[in-house]
């Protein structure tokens, strides 16, 4: 694996750029991530960063939603902007000759966005619409309610927004979500590609210098929604969601973490599809894996079965995660292993995931990992390590979601 190179600056508005040189490649992405995201959604507004995320791309400036479409085309840059729960991130990607062509349109986008009536309501129809998808979707809905019972507001927040709170909405919600998070001293831009840094600086400067900071905004922690939690379902199929605390990516042992999950769900020979789906054929579905935020995480779990197998689904599914540390083997973990070096490598190659590990990284540690670093912390990993992080962070009393024609026992949730 090659040696990685970093340089960063930080504009006087206090936008942190961080670049990684790829002199090998032909393209040239960038993250851009602003603390805006539906955790900063007001009681009662629920979807105000969905809104803006899809009224960004309805023009800027002097450019109509067609000319900005169209401009962004021209230089073959394939775009998105998505309203995260902490974050509302752009990305983007092009060749490496034209990707500083792209930074003053994204920064016109972001910073003179036509946030007007006219494009309000064709921008709330598609938050609408992704709803009511999402009520068709059993799993998607399960995710949202897990997160209820596994964070406290705002921190629980979904990303989409909700039914009851859209059709509230106005434009002047919107604009004030605007005014008051849309600020660069808590953002960050990363760019990875075939790219020079005094031509980043030089773009970014020329580009976002502009950008008022401001004063971030302080969350205040609430409830956390009760669990058990059954949401009762005309269906032939129950949903299990369960979760419970680990350490965020921060941790020290993180890491430790990661290969305990993949371990349990990280690939066709891992110990919750062997036991539960393939030995027992109780499920059709079953996953596990760490969601992290800045300072929390949970591991989620999920399997989908039949109304007649879902308690026994449920009971061996928490069954085998409260068992994870017995019986660890070298080859176990060094299955998990070579999947993480896959990626590693795969994510070498592509200049749009370096550009959002730099802004997450940014983020999260205030330093970016490289890959070496990565893989050799995966090296380092041993069957002890993961057996004494699997024994001192056992899951306790786990929260407990089901999407299903009846509720379940929740006894082998309950703490021991």
């Amino acid at each position: 694996m090659t040696t990685q190179k970093f340089e960063t600056c930080t504009l006087p508005n206090g936008l942190q750029v961080v670049v990684q040189a790829m002199p090998s490649m032909q393209s040239a992405a960038l993250t851009l991530m602003i603390p805006a995201g539906s955790i900063y959604d007001l009681p009662g507004k629920s979807g105000t960063s969905a809104l803006l995320s899809e009224i960004f791309t309805r023009g800027a400036g002097d450019l109509s939603a067609r000319e900005l479409s169209s401009a962004f085309d021209n230089i073959g840059l394939q775009r998105s902007v998505s309203g995260g729960v902490g974050y509302l991130t752009v990305s983007a990607a092009t060749t490496a000759d034209r990707i500083m062509d792209a930074v003053p349109l994204i920064a016109k986008m972001l910073l003179e966005p036509h946030i007007t009536a006219e494009n309000f309501a064709p921008s709330r129809d598609l938050v609408y619409q992704a709803l009511n998808a999402m009520e068709d979707e059993p799993k998607q809905r399960l995710g949202q309610y897990l997160r209820r019972c596994s964070y406290p507001t705002p921190f629980s927040n979904p990303s989409e927004g909700t039914m009851e709170d859209l059709v509230n909405l106005s434009v002047a919600d919107v604009q004030s979500h605007f005014d008051s998070l849309m600020i660069p001293n808590e953002a960050v831009l990363g760019i990875a590609g075939n790219v020079n840094f005094a031509d980043v600086q030089q773009a970014m400067t020329a580009a976002f210098g502009e950008w008022k900071s401001g004063t971030p905004t302080v969350l205040t922690t609430g409830e956390v929604t009760k669990s058990p939690l059954h949401i009762e379902h005309d269906s032939a199929q129950t949903h299990i969601g369960i979760a419970w605390d680990t350490v965020p990516y921060a941790h020290d042992r993180y890491f430790e973490a990661w290969a305990t999950i993949s371990l349990l769900s990280g690939g066709m020979s891992s110990r919750l599809f062997t036991e539960v789906r393939e030995k027992r054929g109780l499920c059709y579905a079953i996953s596990a894996s760490i969601n992290t935020q800045k300072g929390m995480a949970r591991v989620f779990g999920y399997a989908g079965t039949t109304n007649e197998r879902a308690q026994e689904t449920l009971d061996v599914m928490v069954a085998e995660i409260r068992r994870i540390h017995e019986g660890i083997t070298e080859d176990e973990l060094q299955r998990c292993k070579a999947r993480a070096k896959s990626t590693l490598i795969m994510q070498q190659e592509s200049t749009m995931s370096r550009s959002s590990s730099l802004a997450r990284d940014t983020l999260f540690l205030e330093r970016v990992r490289t890959l070496q670093e990565i893989r050799d912390m995966l090296d380092a990993l041993t069957v002890k390590q993961v057996r004494d992080f699997a024994v001192e962070y056992a899951p306790q009393a786990m929260a407990l979601v089901t999407i299903g024609p009846a509720a379940l026992d929740a006894a082998c949730v309950a703490g021991t």
